[in-house]
């Protein structure tokens, strides 16, 4: 019996709906066995971010041998990592397993608008992490602060497309989340697939919804999922997309503010609570 494995590096959100959970959540949607290492733990729910304690580096480096000289999982995602010294510790193990595809998602800045990323330690991840990913996946505020400059059309998202790249990933996804285009039950989502050759568009509906809370891990760990079983890039990110749209559309709420999107849709629907 061959059992498919995926890892996520990332921090931990208590209320569920991003981070290692959503990453694992989306893993065993995808019949992936998923195996985590924490890099933070965050106190937060769907309406803001109260506590962030960092895990130590020693820490992190003990989870990730642990992990990847025992179970050895087929793919690599890669999420929240909030210092340098982190985002150091991870590039210098990582780079003894190239032959594990990594999926990349910058995470920066949280739905609520508190930071994930220290300033610092964007250097380091331009630098030391960035080349070694085979996919990284930026939304557009995330490319912002990667290029150094605001995005405002096509042509500047072309070029910060190319410019991702030529920081050493071998393809860029950059998200089209912010920036729908057309209006009403036409918008559509227009993701930009780069690998170097030519830029492709992954399109998918917006749906209109405040339950977006785990977006981007769920979308960055469902290519992770679709690459551990075998899939090349382009078809994983294609996966990946129709799965979040999926989810979103099933988005339910829990708590006062933005609710997650529902990893098991396919499985079971929410139902509101009676009183």
């Amino acid at each position: 019996m061959q059992i498919i494995k995926a890892l996520t590096i990332a921090g931990s959100d208590s209320g569920g709906g991003a981070g290692i959970q959503a990453d694992l959540k989306t893993f065993a949607a995808f019949g992936v066995y998923g195996c985590s290492v924490v890099t933070s733990i965050t106190a937060q729910n769907t309406c803001r971010v109260t506590g962030i304690l960092d895990v130590s580096p020693e820490m992190v480096e003990k989870q990730i041998i642990a992990v990847l000289t025992d179970i050895r999982p087929q793919a690599i995602k890669i999420g929240m990592l909030s210092n340098s010294r982190i985002t150091r510790t991870v590039a210098a193990l990582l780079r003894a397993y190239e032959s594990v595809p990594v999926v990349l998602d910058p995470v920066m800045i949280a739905k609520s608008g508190d930071s994930l990323l220290a300033a610092e330690a964007i250097a380091v991840l331009r630098q030391e992490l960035i080349p070694l990913s085979t996919v990284i996946t930026p939304n557009i505020p995330e490319a912002e602060v990667l290029v150094g400059k605001t995005l405002q059309n096509d042509a500047d998202l072309f070029e910060a497309c190319k410019a991702i790249r030529n920081l050493g990933a071998r393809i860029v996804v950059l998200k089209g989340g912010h920036r729908p285009v057309g209006t009403g039950r036409e918008s559509q989502v227009v993701d930009l697939f780069y690998d170097g050759k030519e830029i492709r568009t992954i399109e998918g509906p917006f749906v209109a919804t405040p339950h977006t809370h785990g977006t981007g891990c769920t979308y960055s760990s469902a290519i992770a999922a679709g690459m551990a079983r075998g899939y090349d890039p382009l078809p994983a990110v294609r996966q990946a997309r129709e799965f979040l749209t999926g989810a979103l559309r099933a988005s339910f709420p829990v708590g006062q503010g933005k609710g997650p999107v529902h990893h098991f849709f396919r499985w079971w629907h929410a139902q509101p609570v009676q009183d």
